[in-house]
Parts: structure tokens; sequence; C-alpha cells
């Protein structure tokens, strides 16, 4: 069962999710933030963020998926890398039943980080 509190950390978000989510979580994690290394972490709308002069990117675990929230403008410019899977206006669903694709996800971030940071 998920703990009420309000995490503090990226850290602590992760540990408050589903034993079995954790290490997919940490992958994400990891993923975005070798490739934002300069990005401030936070925890903004209850999820993770990266933020440089504003939000970059966010992530959050869902009960059937991670969702990768890089804005609409990412989810126009990735649309031809994102066919296999479900997208909104501003948000990529990760379903837990297929592996991470992590260098997707680094390469989502990075243009996040270059239009996004000005």
């Amino acid at each position: 069962m998920q703990d009420l509190a309000v995490p503090k950390t990226i850290t602590e978000y992760i540990n408050m999710q589903d034993e079995d989510l954790r290490p997919r979580l940490n992958e994400v994690y990891r993923a975005i933030s070798e490739t934002l290394p300069d990005a401030s972490e936070k925890i903004s709308w209850q999820m993770p963020t990266f933020w440089k002069n504003h939000n970059l990117i966010h992530f959050a675990s869902h009960k059937n998926h991670i969702g990768i929230y890089p804005g609409s403008e990412a989810i126009v410019h990735f649309a031809d890398k994102l066919n296999d899977y479900k997208t909104s206006k501003g948000a990529i669903q990760l379903p837990h039943n297929k592996p991470l694709p992590l260098e997707l996800i680094r390469e989502i971030a990075a243009w996040c980080y270059i239009n996004n940071s000005k």
C-alpha cells in the first residue's frame, strides 16, 4: 500500500511506489538524470521533475504504465518514434509489460533541455 505522505525528493517518490515497479522507475530516473546532470530535481505536480528555469520533464508511476511528461511540443517532435506507445497532448505511456525505451527517454530529455531551458 502506498504511503499517503507527500515525497520531498525523487528518491522518496520512487521508494513510496510498489516494490516491483521501483527498478523500472529507477531506470527512468537514471536515464533522465544522467542526460540532464545540471538540471535541478524536485517534486512538482506530485511527480518527479527535472527543472532548469522551468519544468523540463516529469515522470510518474501509474497502475499499468510509467508516464513521461515532456510537453506537447516534444510529443509532436518525436511522433514518428512514439508509434508503439499511447500518447496524449503532453504525455507518453510506457506499459509495465514492455521493455523501457531508455535511449528514447534520453533523447527526449535532451531535446527538452535544449528546447526549453532558455
